[in-house]
């Protein structure tokens, strides 16, 4: 198959209504869960570990997400952050507060995830975003966005380019902030350097 085809969200994928746990509910140790105030703060594109656990009674009443599953608040103050979501790559089963719809699917999750964060999505979820004071978008209204899906080939190979311009922006060990944090380094060494002088004898 070349190029791709454009698809409906929800005949490829399910889109449900994440859980009522809360922030009270959060547990030292426990079963990993996503809260989703911390999709704007802390989750980016893809994410296997969690920041909070709730305990297994929580978790056994929560609305569960599965490895590949889409993460995805539904709830925010503006246009911009609503929609914010990452792909959950752990191997674990994680619960999933409210506000939040989680899409399971059949397709990279990488790529979704990407493509949730593109303009193009921006432009759709700006027609079903409502509210005021408090932007909100119904998970089923998702199911009817157009997706442009190409093969599954293709999708990783997106993902590949994409993950690596992601790595030379945001890693702080091998990409941009690396670079920036060696170059202040530099400076300060050379600065330092410059600005002493030996007293003359």
């Amino acid at each position: 198959m070349f190029g791709y085809a454009s698809v409906r969200l929800g005949i490829f994928a399910t889109v449900t209504r994440g859980g009522n746990f809360q922030k009270k509910d959060f547990v030292e140790n426990g079963k990993p869960c996503i809260h989703y105030g911390q999709m704007y703060t802390h989750f980016g594109v893809h994410a296997d570990k969690t920041l909070t656990f709730v305990d297994q009674n929580v978790f056994d009443k929560s609305k569960i997400a599965k490895q590949g599953d889409i993460v995805m608040a539904v709830t925010s103050e503006n246009v911009e952050d609503v929609c914010s979501c990452t792909a959950w790559l752990g191997g674990d089963d994680i619960a999933v507060s409210g506000h939040t719809a989680i899409i399971s699917h059949n397709q990279n999750a990488k790529y979704l995830s990407y493509y949730f964060h593109s303009a193009d999505f921006f432009s759709k979820k700006k027609k079903l975003a409502h509210g005021t004071k408090v932007i909100e978008i119904t998970p089923s209204a998702l199911e009817d966005v157009v997706i442009n899906l190409p093969c599954m080939n293709e999708q990783e190979r997106i993902v590949s380019i994409l993950d690596r311009f992601d790595a030379l922006c945001n890693d702080l060990s091998s990409g941009l902030p690396a670079e920036i944090e060696a170059r202040q380094k530099q400076y300060e060494y050379y600065r330092d350097k410059l600005l002493s002088f030996k007293e003359a004898e």
